[in-house]
């Protein structure tokens, strides 16, 4: 019996021309990708790739079973849809997953209004990072990702998912109390140095592949700047007290700084930085339960309906309107749901 995973694999390496892209694209490691791929041709008793140059393509036999692979997963999905379609009521389990600040800030009024609604409706909820959660929505893990993209750094969406966009936030400059800088209106990233001389600073960031961590050495190294990100802390309130204490400064988004103990002081960056939320799920497995969800989020009282197609590839997105609060004191109105 061939592992459903596996298949799709192998439509990938197909798709995508190298295991390093097609690895790519279904958000796992090249490693493991390879040893999908080496379990698969055991299954089938056949050499399913060979080398071509520093790459690899399909052999024959490779060829035959994409082939058959792609008519399968196409079957797989056409039987989820129709499951979903067999009742339309808003009922069963709901699996979400989103970036901690955002779970903290849109999740619990959302979820309220949606139980409120669909009190057959049974959701589970995790926090984690982008790194992680997409991985788990594409292997079906999860229904539902509220993920976060910094403008620094957008983050890459694979094929064959849907977004949402929920809140366009600003990035801040998060600086401890009576910093020499603090006074200022704005700060020009490139003044924040290497640790050297008044404007020298240590950073609190998310840990190391996460998306907040990539997206400060992006936007320092942008401006010439090599950040000495000395803390690394999966809370933005964790970090936050850090610099409350004067240990550090961090890049925290609008809805972060809700969680800001008292005398941190937040300065506009030059050139401005921001942060997306997306609700992001898997076009394939779209059910009324999801569809219900990202009506919540989006504050209406109805089911969400997305226009266009799906992802076509990791820089595409196809999203609705989006969802802005005025500020950080006055959170965005639900309508009467």
């Amino acid at each position: 019996m061939f592992s459903i995973e596996r298949l799709r694999a192998l439509v990938a390496v197909q798709t995508h021309g190298s295991i390093a892209s097609a690895a790519r694209a279904l958000h796992v490691t090249p490693s493991g990708m390879s040893q999908q791929l080496t379990k698969l041709e055991r299954e089938a008793g056949q050499r399913l790739l060979e080398p071509q140059g520093r790459s690899v393509r399909l052999t024959h036999a490779g060829r035959v079973l994409a082939g058959h692979a792609a008519r399968v997963l196409e079957q797989v999905n056409a039987a989820q849809t129709d499951l979903a379609a067999l009742d339309r009521q808003i009922l069963g389990p709901l699996r979400l997953g989103g970036v901690g600040s955002a779970v903290r800030s849109l999740l619990p009024g959302a979820l309220s209004d949606l139980l409120a609604r669909h009190p057959r409706l049974s959701p589970t909820l995790r926090d984690g990072e982008v790194v992680s959660l997409l991985p788990d929505l594409l292997r079906g893990d999860l229904d539902l990702v509220l993920a976060e993209s910094w403008s620094s750094r957008p983050v890459a969406l694979p094929a064959g998912v849907r977004t949402a966009d929920l809140v366009d936030e600003s990035v801040y400059l998060a600086l401890p109390p009576e910093h020499p800088l603090g006074e200022r209106d704005s700060v020009d990233l490139a003044e924040l140095g290497d640790g050297d001389g008044a404007s020298g600073v240590l950073w609190a960031s998310c840990p190391e592949g996460t998306e907040p961590y990539e997206a400060i050495l992006q936007a320092l190294r942008s401006r010439g700047v090599e950040p000495d990100i000395r803390y690394t802390l999966a809370e933005i309130p964790s970090q936050l007290e850090l610099v409350a204490a004067g240990l550090a400064v961090a890049l925290v988004p609008d809805l972060g700084r809700r969680t800001a103990p008292a005398g941190v002081r937040f300065l506009p960056t030059d050139p401005p930085l921001s942060r997306m939320i997306r609700a992001v799920w898997r076009s394939d497995t779209e059910t009324p339960a999801v569809r219900a969800c990202v009506g919540a989020l989006l504050g209406t009282n109805t089911l969400f309906e997305p226009s266009g197609t799906s992802s076509d590839g990791p820089d595409r997105h196809h999203a609705a309107p989006t969802a802005q609060p005025d500020s950080i004191d006055e959170p965005e109105p639900r309508g009467t749901q």
